[in-house]
């Protein structure tokens, strides 16, 4: 069973500002909640198209969208590939050679399904085999990074992608153990984590495990590879007045898209009596949001998972 709490599911789709006769793209599609939200204010002129590289997240989807016929277009692919994707959709107009839509949302992370399915490997609370791949087709597990790769790239995934600050203790005991026999399992790999960690910060911030188990699906992944990639996508291809909502749920994230939204914002130089902006400044998009939106103390009660989350929306000009 698919059972995932859509965060932000309301905010995220109001800043999307959804016209019935539009086109939207939910490159996140996990459990669907904000797909279902977003068909159900489209008209039969409306399309939506939702894009997943996990098959058990789009077979889930077949059966709760199915309601909204041929409104939306289930795709299995990496949102790294939104234009092109949106490139050999015949209904998705074009300008210039780029693909126009009105709207783009971003839930990143891992779907609770995801964490809760022991047996794909994301959780260090479910003793199974290191996976980690969100695309049961893609080659790179955690399991060949942790027995395979070189003590010093191991140490960068953690401190890089999961800012573990133990990232070099915790690379030369798994370097040290895989001298012994392979580390195969999560439950493994969580007691070599758990042992070289000092014991006093054990006793405080969680899990000892939590940000390394961050970092190797994040590089298993690619995940900010892959988003940087697909955000600037979609500035692209947002029709002028198309807005994008972006949620992330840690810091590196979040850091990547403030980041980029801001590289397009124009700073105009022209004097306040101009009417129009001639000095070229103008930039490419507005923010909607100056600081992003985080969720209410209602929707925390209901799913704790969403207090890091936080969102971004930004409209193309």
């Amino acid at each position: 069973m698919f059972h995932h709490i859509t965060v932000l599911k309301e905010e995220a789709t109001e800043g999307l500002h959804v016209r019935e006769d539009g086109i939207y793209v939910d490159c996140t599609l996990g459990g669907a909640g904000h797909s279902a939200l977003i068909a159900s204010r489209l008209g039969s002129q409306g399309r939506l198209i939702a894009l997943d590289q996990d098959d058990w997240a789009l077979d889930n989807a077949k059966e709760k969208l199915a309601a909204f016929g041929d409104k939306v277009i289930l795709v299995k692919t990496n949102f790294r590939d939104l234009e092109e994707v949106l490139r050999a959709l015949s209904i998705v107009p074009q300008r210039d050679g780029i693909p126009q839509v009105d709207g783009i949302l971003f839930d990143l992370g891992v779907s609770s399904p995801q964490f809760d399915e022991g047996e794909r490997g994301f959780s260090y609370n479910h003793d199974a085999p290191l996976d980690m791949r969100m695309d049961r087709s893609a080659e790179l597990t955690a399991a060949e990074i942790v027995n395979t790769w070189p003590e010093q790239e191991i140490a960068r995934v953690l401190f890089q992608y999961g800012e573990e600050k133990f990232s070099r203790r915790i690379a030369g005991k798994i370097v040290e153990r895989r001298a012994v026999r392979p580390i195969n399992s999560t439950g493994e790999l969580a007691d070599i984590i758990k042992e070289a960690i000092p014991a006093a910060t054990r006793r405080t911030g969680g899990h000892p495990a939590k940000r390394s188990f961050q970092g190797l699906r994040i590089a298993v992944n690619d995940e900010l590879g892959a988003f940087e990639e697909a955000l600037h996508a979609a500035v692209r291809c947002l029709a002028p007045g198309g807005r994008v909502s972006v949620i992330t749920f840690h810091s590196l994230e979040d850091r990547i898209c403030k980041q980029i939204l801001n590289s397009y914002v124009g700073r105009c130089t022209c004097p306040p009596d101009f009417p129009l902006c001639v000095c070229g400044g103008e930039g490419q998009m507005k923010l909607i949001n100056r600081k992003p939106l985080t969720p209410g103390e209602e929707e925390l009660s209901l799913n704790p998972r969403a207090r890091s989350a936080k969102l971004r929306i930004a409209e193309k000009l």
